[in-house]
């Protein structure tokens, strides 16, 4: 397995529900190591490691819910429109439904499918195309 050049480690509440909600989406464990409560895990292209909060981590202030204010983590997806429709069937809350972006980068209009979700710990998740 490569690793990627940059992989967030997100600090959660519940190790065993998170996992769930992520395998849920599609997401696969590439390993874990259950006594210390941290999985790593990926999806197509995109990779996560997840650590249960402890006294002993790397924590630079209070965590409580929502965790990650300020960030949304965009998540390349192969077939957003699939992938939609399973988060719909498994009655997940949306946070903002699949909708259709124009962005400018660099004076050309980029038109991207998304839509957000959170998971149990507050993340943003933003999937796109």
């Amino acid at each position: 397995m490569d690793f990627n050049n940059l992989i967030p480690e997100l600090s959660v509440f519940d190790i065993l529900q998170t996992k769930n909600f992520y395998e849920e989406l599609g997401f696969k464990i590439e390993y874990e190591r259950q006594e210390e409560k941290f999985v790593f895990m990926s999806f197509q292209d995109s990779q996560f490691m997840f650590e249960q909060i402890h006294d002993e981590g790397w924590n630079t202030g209070e965590l409580i819910y929502p965790l990650g204010r300020g960030i949304n983590f965009s998540i390349t997806v192969d077939d957003i429109e699939n992938l939609y429709t399973l988060v719909k069937s498994k009655k997940l809350e949306i946070y903002k439904k699949l909708t259709k972006s124009v962005y400018l980068v660099n004076g050309i209009e980029e038109i991207q499918m998304e839509f957000l979700i959170q998971d149990p710990n507050g993340y943003l998740l933003r999937f796109t195309n």
